[in-house]
C-alpha cells in the first residue's frame, strides 16, 4: 500500500504544533505523577511502589507508555504528555542534518542518537506490526522513537496496518508524522531476521528493498530533501554489521545515481564508534558491491 492511499487518514501533510512553553522542573515532576496514574490504569506492566525521584519516575512513565495499547486517550492527558516530551527536546542538544559534514556528494555519517536529529525524515527499524517495541524500557531503536515521538506515533501505525488488513512485509515502508520529534516524518522499514549466521541471498533482497522503499518514498513528496537512515536490521534482527553496511551505502550510492532529478542529503546514523568505523571503511574502498 502507497502513502497516497493513506495520508488522508493520517493528515499526514497536517504540521504537528511543537509551540509548547517548556515546563519547569517542578511541572515535570508533577506531570510524571498525573501522567503515570492514567496510563498504569489497566495496564499490562504493574507497578509495586511509585520511587521518589524524578528520573526513577520518568522511567516508569516511559515504561508504561510502551506497553500501552492504541486506544482513545484524553485530550488533555495527550496535551500534557505532549508538552512533557516536547519541554524534554529543548532541554537536548538537537542537531540540524543540514550542519552535517558529507563524506561524499550528499552523503553523510553522523554518530548519535537519533531522536536528536532534526531532520524532514528518519527511518526506524520496525517490526511486522509496525506498533513499535511493546518491551518496557528496551533499547532498540523502534524503542527510543517510540517513546520520544509519543503514542499518535502507534495510532498511526496502526491506522496504516487496519486499512492494508496485513502485517507489513519486509522490506517495504510506510511513512508517517514524527510528532514530538525534532524531524517531520518518521519511516517505518521491516528488515530481515538473519535466522543462521550468513544471510541468504533472499535476506539480501530484502534489506535492499527496505533502504529503496524508504528513497522512493521521499523521492514522491516535494518537501523531503534530507533522510536519515539507522543500521536496519543489525540489531537484533542479527544481520552482521559490515554486510549490512556495505549493502546500505551500496544501495544509496545507486539510488542516488539513478535519481539525480531528487537532491536529497542521506545521512547514515550510528550509535556506536565500532559502526562509525565499519561505514568509514566501506567509504575509504573504492569499490563497494553487493
Amino acid at each position: 500500500m502507497k502513502w497516497i492511499e493513506y495520508e488522508k487518514d493520517l493528515n499526514l501533510f497536517e504540521e504537528f504544533n511543537k509551540e509548547y512553553k517548556p515546563m519547569t522542573q517542578s511541572e515535570k515532576y508533577k506531570c510524571v505523577r498525573v501522567l503515570i496514574e492514567y496510563f498504569s490504569k489497566d495496564s499490562s506492566w504493574k507497578i509495586s511502589r511509585l520511587p521518589d525521584t524524578y528520573e526513577q519516575r520518568r522511567e516508569i512513565l516511559r515504561g508504561l507508555l510502551n506497553v500501552y495499547p492504541v486506544r482513545e486517550i484524553d485530550v488533555n492527558i495527550l496535551n500534557m504528555l505532549h508538552r512533557l516530551l516536547l519541554s524534554e527536546h529543548e532541554e537536548k542538544t538537537i542537531v540540524d542534518v543540514n550542519n552535517l559534514e558529507e563524506v561524499e556528494e550528499n552523503i553523510a555519517i553522523y554518530r548519535g542518537d537519533i531522536t536528536n536529529l532534526k531532520a524532514d525524515a528518519i527511518v526506524n527499524a520496525a517490526n511486522s506490526k509496525l506498533l513499535g517495541c511493546l518491551k518496557p524500557l528496551h533499547e532498540c531503536i523502534d524503542n527510543s522513537i517510540h517513546s520520544n515521538a509519543g503514542p499518535r506515533l502507534r495510532e498511526d501505525c496502526n491506522k496504516i496496518i487496519e486499512k492494508q488488513q496485513h502485517l507489513e512485509y519486509t522490506g517495504q515502508a510506510k511513512i508517517t508524522r514524527a510528532y514530538c520529534l525534532p524531524s517531520k516524518f518518521v519511516i517505518h522499514t521491516v528488515g530481515p531476521f538473519i535466522h543462521n549466521e550468513k544471510p541468504s541471498k533472499e535476506e539480501k533482497k530484502q534489506l535492499v528493498s527496505c533502504y529503496k522503499s524508504c528513497l522512493n518514498i521521499v523521492k514522491e513528496i516535494d518537501e523531503i530533501k534530507n533522510i536519515v537512515f539507522c543500521c536496519i536490521s543489525t540489531g537484533v534482527f542479527g544481520y552482521p554489521k559490515d554486510q549490512a553496511a556495505k549493502i546500505a551505502i551500496s544501495t544509496v550510492r545507486d539510488w542516488l545515481e539513478e535519481n539525480t532529478n531528487k537532491n536529497i542529503k542521506v545521512i547514515f546514523n550510528v550509535f556506536s564508534h565500532e559502526d562509525e568505523e565499519i561505514y568509514k571503511s566501506m567509504f575509504r574502498k573504492l569499490e563497494c558491491k553487493i
